[in-house]
């Protein structure tokens, strides 16, 4: 087993601004490999400029650092590459912040091209109004938290080159743009409605676009079209999408994306603009939470205040509360109505329930009729099989019987075919 690097936790706490999650600090810190050790916390008017706690509180800092054999202190805020230096020169021990923490985290999780660029880029962009202080860090203290990925090499660059090396992986992504844009035209000319799945990190949305793949595919089909859900803070980071089939037959794409957090870095919204504006172009927006979460409302705002600065028009949202197979509170209500679902991904609890909602939202009403198609139009048929949930399907010299399910806004159109409804 590799050595984990010591982390102390220091978190301050300002007039006016949200209570501070050191719990959440420390499972950042433990998604990048770290071990928590302690931590420190102050209540403070203001920011020192130089040391961004109290001169008192470094030197409380010093001596924890010392005494506990600390290896990194984290700081549950941004610091300035200047307030690294003398932090560090201080309490003897290497120094990030919460932006560089979570930017290491997905150096560690980007799998594909596009995310590793924008991983990339957010680093680059992070460094670079701070190089003194962050090239002193990595030349006395060397690699480890806060130092992965293409970053670590990127910081011994001068301004110019990191600079040049921006705008390289901006020209980049907007080809890789330019592809997305491609396959979305596509989807819209089709008539692919999306379901964009939104939420705070380790709500399940990985784990919810896995129940959704094994409901639609067979077991083979699904092992291959599943994505990577573990139980930690940014588990994925690329945006996935996967084609599901509603009940009433037409197929939409869930898109999955990266998981929000309270203060997530601009560096990462910016980098990671062009998946994130995938929500933009959703049908449907699928607010996910987690219902044991302790700070859920604070999670909650947190995740529609990012929503509403990607999205700039009215698209509908429905909120659904995932991990009720571990509900501990009996008082907590889990009767769904048509804007709130509650579910177990996991467990697959209410899935029909939830796919049921996503048909109405998107499709509206449905009900199921019995159709006479004569062979002249049997291209109806064809399409009606591939497109809606069809049964007892029969060929006579004439044309094609069936059931099928239609769509309340369909109905006129296939109303020359109609023998009968069928009820159930």
């Amino acid at each position: 087993m590799e050595n984990k690097e010591r982390c102390l936790l220091v978190a301050i706490q300002l007039p006016n601004e949200d209570e501070y999650d050191i719990e959440e600090l420390g499972l950042l810190v433990e998604a990048a490999d770290g071990i928590v050790i302690s931590s420190i916390t102050q209540n403070r008017q203001g920011i020192d400029s130089r040391f961004y706690a109290g001169q008192g509180k470094i030197e409380e800092i010093a001596a924890y650092v010392k005494e506990l054999e600390i290896d990194t202190v984290v700081f549950n805020d941004e610091l300035s590459g200047s307030q690294i230096r003398n932090i560090e020169e201080a309490v003897d021990a290497k120094v990030i912040d919460r932006t560089n923490l979570i930017l290491d985290i997905f150096a560690k999780r980007a799998l594909t091209k596009e995310g590793q660029l924008q991983v990339e880029l957010a680093q680059l962009k992070y460094s670079l109004p701070r190089l003194v202080g962050l090239n002193k860090n990595l030349s006395r203290l060397g690699g480890g938290i806060g130092t992965r990925g293409p970053g670590e090499q990127k910081l011994e660059l001068d301004r110019r080159r990191i600079k040049e090396k921006i705008s390289d992986i901006q020209n980049e992504l907007s080809e890789l743009e330019k592809v997305r844009e491609t396959k979305r035209k596509k989807r819209m000319k089709d008539q692919v409605p999306v379901i964009s799945i939104v939420g705070y990190t380790n709500a399940g949305k990985s784990t919810l676009l896995n129940a959704l793949v094994e409901i639609e595919y067979s077991e083979e089909e699904a092992e291959n079209k599943k994505v990577f859900a573990q139980d930690m803070l940014f588990a994925t980071l690329d945006t996935e999408l996967r084609r599901v089939r509603l009940p009433g037959g037409r197929r939409v794409v869930f898109s999955d994306t990266v998981g929000f957090i309270k203060k997530l870095p601009t560096q990462i919204v910016e980098a990671f603009k062009g998946t994130l504006e995938e929500i933009k172009y959703a049908d449907l927006i699928i607010h996910l939470i987690d219902i044991n979460d302790e700070n859920l409302q604070l999670h909650k705002e947190t995740t529609a205040k990012l929503v509403e600065k990607i999205v700039d028009k009215d698209i509908p949202v429905l909120t659904v509360y995932n991990k009720i197979d571990k509900i501990i509170n009996d008082k907590v209500t889990t009767v769904s109505t048509n804007d709130i679902i509650y579910i177990s991904a996991k467990n697959k609890f209410n899935m029909d329930l939830l796919l049921n909602t996503v048909d109405v939202k998107i499709n509206g009403e449905k009900h199921k009729y019995s159709l006479k198609i004569p062979n002249k139009d049997i291209k109806e048929y064809y399409w009606l099989y591939e497109n809606r949930h069809t049964e007892s399907v029969e060929f006579d010299g004439e044309g094609a019987n069936l059931n099928t399910v239609l769509y309340d806004n369909e109905k006129e159109q296939y109303k020359k075919y109609i023998t009968g409804e069928v009820n159930g």
